[in-house]
């Protein structure tokens, strides 16, 4: 019999199954179940950008793209960076299509990081970074964000991390799971940090259109940061797409060359349906995602609100379509309330800890969904806040 403990990546069996997956299984499982843990948005992807993938299909358009993209693709890219953050990228050399914005995540830190660099991770944020981290050998450093800083990164906190070894820093904002987003001023203080270092950074972005307060800024806008950031962002969140698998990236061409060269030999290129249908997106669909943002901020303060009158702290956030409550008050950690909650009122929410350490006390709830799940869901986590407290 093989010993696969042997044969097996020690790395690969010391990593821990996401969190998320954990009750997503769990609510799969389970009859008549509310499931508000799955950051998926619940509008079908528009007419229009289907229409554009069935009349490439139509028209046999079934063969690999180059390997970077459709160039008609990437110019429409550069057109939309020039628009939301005012950055002008090469369609040539400074970006690349990607399988969604989890492939451009992977092949932007394998690119950078060698065994022994560390990389700061901002804490709580979504679950690939420390594992695909850990797999290029590098060494996943946290920092640990706070409710009373409305969970944005600090220059104190970024230095106080720093050493002689650090490579990457991870700025994941609008972030998953709290909400959170940080503005120019933010921004500036923590460029500020890092001009004086040699330490790239990877803005992930996903969520950048679903922005409540304001407009985004990109850390790639500030002074002195382009040359040194990767700018990641994708179709599934924006425009609903999440089965389309669409990211991509940019950044510096000495990284993107890089890069390319990574998605040459692990994917080849994306798929050349969803890329048609993606020039669609970016060329007529504004109106779309300004409808889709709309209702996602109805029910922003919808949720936000009832959680308060339930007594569970909820933080408003200004991005993407989460809410991040504190759960202190009930006595129970994280998973213990995730649990309970499933089991007992069929109500699926994901433990703040599957997004780091500092998440303990906390858990995620998705907004993606009607407001009648919405409030289906609120008031079965109302009942069962109730029977904790006569127990």
């Amino acid at each position: 019999m093989i010993d696969y403990n042997k044969v097996l990546s020690k790395t690969a069996i010391e990593m821990k199954p996401s969190g998320i997956r954990k009750f997503f299984d769990i609510a799969q499982s389970i009859d008549d179940i509310i499931s508000l843990g799955v950051g998926e948005p619940d509008f079908k992807t528009p007419w229009k950008i289907r229409e554009a993938a069935i009349s490439s299909l139509k028209l046999g358009r079934t063969v690999y793209t180059a390997n970077a993209g459709l160039m008609e693709l990437r110019e429409e890219i550069s057109k939309y960076f020039k628009r939301t953050i005012g950055m002008t990228y090469s369609p040539v050399d400074e970006i690349v299509v990607t399988v969604g914005g989890s492939e451009a995540i992977d092949i932007s830190i394998r690119t950078i990081v060698e065994p022994g660099d560390e990389v700061l991770i901002v804490e709580p944020c979504f679950v690939c970074y420390a594992p695909i981290v850990s797999l290029s050998g590098g060494i996943p450093v946290s920092i640990e964000t706070k409710a009373e800083n409305e969970f944005r990164l600090t220059p104190d906190e970024l230095r106080e991390k720093i050493t002689d070894k650090t490579k990457l820093l991870i700025l994941p904002y609008p972030n998953n799971p709290t909400g959170a987003i940080m503005e120019k001023s933010d921004l500036e203080a923590i460029a500020e940090v890092l001009r004086e270092t040699d330490i790239m950074v990877i803005s992930d972005e996903i969520y950048s259109e679903l922005t409540y307060s304001g407009k985004h800024c990109s850390i790639a806008q500030i002074d002195g940061m382009r040359e040194r950031t990767v700018v990641i962002n994708g179709f599934s969140k924006s425009f609903a797409m999440t089965g389309w698998r669409l990211g991509f990236m940019a950044g510096p061409k000495e990284v993107i060359k890089h890069s390319l060269k990574l998605h040459q030999y692990a994917i080849m290129s994306s798929p050349t349906t969803s890329q048609y249908a993606a020039i669609v997106a970016l060329q007529s669909c504004e109106k779309d995602i300004q409808m889709m943002r709309d209702e996602y901020n109805m029910r922003r303060r919808y949720i936000v609100d009832a959680f308060n009158k339930l007594g569970l702290d909820c933080f408003t956030p200004q991005g993407a379509f989460y809410v991040f409550p504190c759960i202190k008050s009930t006595g129970m950690t994280s998973d213990e309330f995730c649990e309970k909650l499933v089991y007992s009122k069929k109500v699926a929410v994901v433990p703040g800890t599957a997004f780091g350490k500092c998440g303990e006390g906390f858990i995620r709830v998705s907004y993606a969904y009607s407001i009648n799940h919405l409030k289906e869901a609120v008031k079965r986590i109302g009942e069962f806040l109730e029977e904790i407290k006569n127990n």
